[in-house]
């Protein structure tokens, strides 16, 4: 980049926008997709100057075309290009990789957006919402209480109250009453509340984490803008006022989840020096106070449950309102309720031993039986959703969200029992010295190999399907390019790319069977857990040599591939964020999942469109009502559902002035599927109906793009046929060198693009009157961007 300074239109002094008038310039603003890119690269030259933006998000142009709205005769032969890079909302160090820790609660989160559409059923609606945000609470919860189970029950009661495992481990000697000689800190309470600011430096962590990100996504406001009639109604949320802007909601469900991590605390550790109260002989005046503190506890967990079930999402109007009170608050009455229970547990008693596990094991059985019963509910509530407006190309026939939510649970049910089991293992060298965790973790960590197992075959059945469709496909691809001398190893490459980009559209079949194995296994699990009691290893000493043998193998595997499945986690998240290729490969899904709002889940990855939307939107409003000239945004992957939400943003009469042109793009396959709701086929209508024109370029080579798929008969079309990929069969004069396959990648290569941008820009009026400017009126300047009339 030549220089960093930012260049504009002329200004007055007191903020707005002047011309002589209209330049009628054309503009093609170029957003990037998965993995980023830079300037230089996206506007074919090494000098490029930011127009406006920071470092995280800004637009470029060639150094040539900084002031182009003044020479507007200059550019008389095609657009000015303006690149809009965005990468560094989802890239970064290596530390960024660490969210991947956290990917239960982006699934769960992404699992509030996969609602089937629903017309009129506002209630029900709200009752699915409801649902998801109730499952996000139970993985918090869920992810503190495995936190508490390996730093106070593992650690401090068991190895630390066992002098084998204390003397095995010597940084645990001061906690232990043999090896310390009854030193201060070897009192079964204190070691209990010493060993739990490990759990709540996790709350604090994620609590901050969540106020960090808040802070800078969140708190981006969008444009305003004029009341006017919206077209498109209530066919998608995306155009409403305030729905790139959840800062109120996010704030709620952050104090809510901070005073559920912290009152989970609270509990694991003043629930063992209550039950001990409570027995025959004990102290009365602690037995009253355990009673006391426990029902304190329970008071602020109903608490905590009504905070999330009172409040959705406003996307209806830009809501600025915070509850200031109860964002401080309730995360500060938890923490006094958790000061209390360190008191009270660290109250010094007579004849208190740790011995066997701490009384918490129900708990995870309650939360898993929660989960199951909540993610049951979730899909009777989208099956009734679905029916009331039938989408044949949803997703799973709209249960996407239910199975989605329940993969969610998995994931962190899966990782907590393997977690505990690895830590269980590392302190127990012999297997014989400490109970270990609960007995349902050891179960939900054995329950990995076999549903590896069937993933193995799941692969095998995918492998089978690509074979087939390549075999089927290679009369087409000699049929695309005739003339041409047959090379069946050129023949067999193409159609093996084309077959094996066609294996997305079979990704929800994968989806619905891990997940209903999912909930089987862990209904299993859960069952087993509570029937026997035992490990599985233990529960089938009796039974059939090789059901035993099965059993041992599937408790042993499991708790080793959850240490390393952390492991190969964090290493690629750190590759992603610093190697491109392997950041495409993986980025899809992980852009997917952070493209929508925290709208189930506070502590998930920040949402980028929360910035990038805006920018977008406020980006095409301000030039158009400048120069009243004409605007192509020009979107390539991620991109393109990125200019398409922009687009939505835009008052009716903006977004007539602009054309959209979208190459590999997700919309429909990925978005259209996946979240009917927002991205359906009646959304998607109304954008082409909006817009001035839309043309959508694909390959059949491609894995994330397709076609659009607009039903009924739409003029002029969206979709053109499918581009050649190759470009060349074989060697020509245009291509001397053989042509590769490009699949996602270069589609500004193909001489398509440069046509179909023609071809949008000849749509567009040349000319548009100059708006009129009005000033804010408070006297307090511009409110916002003036809106160009129609």
């Amino acid at each position: 980049m030549e220089r960093t300074q930012e260049h504009g239109p002329a200004g007055n002094a007191d903020g707005t926008t002047t011309r002589s008038g209209p330049s009628g310039a054309a503009l093609e603003l170029l957003v990037h997709g998965v993995g980023g890119t830079t300037p230089e690269v996206m506007l074919d030259d090494p000098r490029t100057v930011r127009i406006t933006g920071d470092d995280i998000a800004a637009v470029f142009r060639r150094a040539d075309d900084a002031d182009a709205e003044q020479r507007p005769a200059d550019r008389r032969d095609g657009p000015v290009p303006e690149a809009y890079v965005w990468c560094n909302l989802t890239s970064g160090n290596g530390t960024r990789a660490l969210w991947l820790l956290l990917l239960p609660f982006m699934v769960v989160n992404l699992a509030h957006w996969m609602r089937p559409t629903a017309r009129g059923r506002t209630r029900v609606v709200r009752l699915y919402g409801l649902l998801v945000r109730l499952a996000g609470l139970s993985l918090t919860v869920l992810l503190v209480a495995a936190a508490c189970e390996v730093a106070l029950d593992l650690a401090a009661w068991q190895c630390a109250g066992t002098r084998t495992c204390a003397e095995r481990h010597s940084w645990l000697g001061f906690l232990s009453p043999e090896v310390s000689d009854g030193g201060w800190w070897s009192l079964p309470g204190r070691r209990l509340a010493l060993a739990a600011l490990v759990p709540t430096a996790l709350t604090g962590l994620l609590w901050y984490l969540s106020l960090r990100t808040w802070n800078a996504y969140e708190s981006q406001q969008p444009m305003t803008r004029d009341p006017e009639s919206e077209e498109a109604g209530d066919r998608t949320a995306l155009g409403r006022p305030g729905f790139w802007y959840g800062r109120r909601l996010v704030a709620r469900l952050r104090a809510a989840h901070t005073a559920a991590g912290l009152l989970t605390v609270a509990a694991a550790v003043g629930s063992a020096a209550a039950r001990h109260d409570r027995e025959p002989g004990g102290p009365a005046v602690l037995a009253v106070l355990g009673v006391l503190l426990e029902t304190v506890l329970a008071v602020g967990a109903c608490a905590v449950v009504w905070v999330v079930c009172r409040r959705g999402r406003t996307e209806r109007r830009l809501d600025d309102e915070l509850d200031a009170r109860l964002v401080r608050r309730l995360p500060l009455a938890a923490l006094v309720l958790l000061a209390l229970a360190f008191l009270y547990a660290g109250w010094e008693r007579d004849g208190w031993e740790s011995a066997g596990r701490l009384p918490g094991d129900p708990t995870f059985g309650a939360l898993a039986l929660v989960q199951g019963l909540l993610v049951i509910v979730l899909a009777g509530v989208a099956h009734a959703l679905y029916r009331a407006d039938p989408d044949r190309r949803a997703a799973m026939r709209g249960l996407a969200g239910p199975a989605v939510a329940m993969l969610a649970c998995a994931l962190g049910g899966v990782m907590s029992g393997g977690v505990s089991q690895r830590m269980s293992d590392w302190l127990d060298g012999t297997g014989t010295s400490i109970p270990g965790p609960p007995v349902l973790l050891t179960w939900q960590a054995s329950v990995i190999p076999p549903l590896l197992v069937l993933l193995l075959v799941l692969c095998g059945w995918l492998a089978r399907r690509a074979w087939r469709l390549a075999r089927a496909e290679h009369a087409a691809v000699e049929h695309e390019y005739p003339g041409e001398t047959a090379d069946p190893g050129r023949t067999r490459r193409i159609a093996t790319a084309r077959a094996m980009a066609a294996l997305t559209d079979r990704a929800p079949r994968i989806v619905a069977a891990t997940s209903a194995a999912t909930l089987l296994l862990g209904a299993g699990a859960l069952v087993g857990a509570t029937i026997t009691d035992r490990t599985p290893g233990a529960a089938t000493q009796d039974s059939y040599a090789v059901v035993h043998g099965a059993a041992e193998t599937a408790q042993a595997l499991g708790s080793w591939l959850i240490g390393l499945g952390f492991v190969l986690l964090v290493a690629c998240g750190r590759r992603a964020y610093k190697d491109a290729s392997t950041r495409r490969t993986i980025g899809i899904l992980w852009d997917v999942g952070t493209f929508w709002p925290r709208a189930a889940h506070p502590f998930a990855p920040p949402c980028y469109a929360e910035r990038a939307v805006p920018d977008l939107t406020w980006r095409i409003a301000t030039w158009t009502q400048a120069t009243g000239g004409r605007l192509v945004i020009s979107g390539h992957s991620q991109g393109s559902v990125l200019a398409a939400a922009a687009a939505w943003q835009l008052p009716p009469s903006t977004r007539r002035r602009v054309a959209l042109l979208t190459y590999g793009s997700p919309l429909e396959r990925l978005y259209g599927r996946w979240f009917p709701a927002h991205f359906g086929p009646a959304a998607l209508g109304s954008l082409h109906q909006e817009v001035d024109c839309w043309r959508n370029l694909y390959r059949l080579t491609d894995p994330i793009g397709g076609p659009v798929r607009l039903p009924g008969d739409r003029d002029p079309e969206v979709d053109r046929a499918p581009l050649k990929d190759p470009l060349a069969y074989g060697r020509t004069g245009a291509h001397p060198l053989p042509a590769p396959i490009l699949g996602h990648s270069d589609y500004q290569a193909d001489p398509a693009f440069a046509e179909e941008r023609r071809r949008l820009l000849a749509r567009l009026r040349p000319e548009v009157p100059a708006p009129r400017h009005t000033a804010d009126p408070d006297g307090g300047g511009p409110a916002g961007p003036p809106v160009p009339s129609a």
